[in-house]
């Protein structure tokens, strides 16, 4: 099954995703050390030695991704200063980077499920209540969606 094309998206051999929003997404986040990135700064990973050392990369890929995602405005240097050192970055999530969480959490949800049979490591839960976290498809209306209650139209 598949989502519902709708109107002239119906026939796909007619059209051709062009300016597709996912192509666009992925031009800024779709690399492994920049999504492993994005999960350090929603743990709460600011500082660049931080980034390096828990996603595992090196000095010139950390600092090339948090410049794209910097200039992507996805994250905000704010300088501090410790001591009499001179002035360093700490990178921040922005709005922008903050409205990914739900992408984020859905493809760690997906690894969990099938990637790790059902026993993740580590829990995404409510703070208040330990509830666990699920990411879920929901119309404007509230409605849980499966893929076949989806529709595709063009945007007039």
């Amino acid at each position: 099954m598949s989502a519902v094309m709708e109107g002239s998206l119906a026939d796909l051999g007619s059209w051709k995703p062009v300016t597709c929003s996912l192509v666009k997404a992925l031009e800024v986040v779709g690399t492994r050390s920049t999504l492993l990135i994005l999960r350090e700064a929603f743990y709460g990973t600011t500082r660049f030695s931080g980034f390096v050392d828990r996603v595992g990369i090196t000095d010139r890929v950390a600092a090339e991704q948090l410049r794209r995602l910097t200039d992507a405005g996805l994250l905000s240097k704010q300088p501090y200063r410790e001591g009499d050192s001179r002035t360093r970055y700490e990178y921040v999530l922005t709005d922008m980077g903050r409205d990914l969480l739900p992408a984020v959490l859905a493809l760690i949800q997906w690894g969990d499920k099938y990637l790790q049979d059902g026993h993740p490591a580590i829990l995404h839960v409510e703070h208040g209540t330990g509830a666990p976290v699920q990411v879920e498809l929901r119309s404007d209306t509230g409605a849980r969606l499966d893929l076949e209650q989806v529709g595709v139209r063009r945007n007039p």
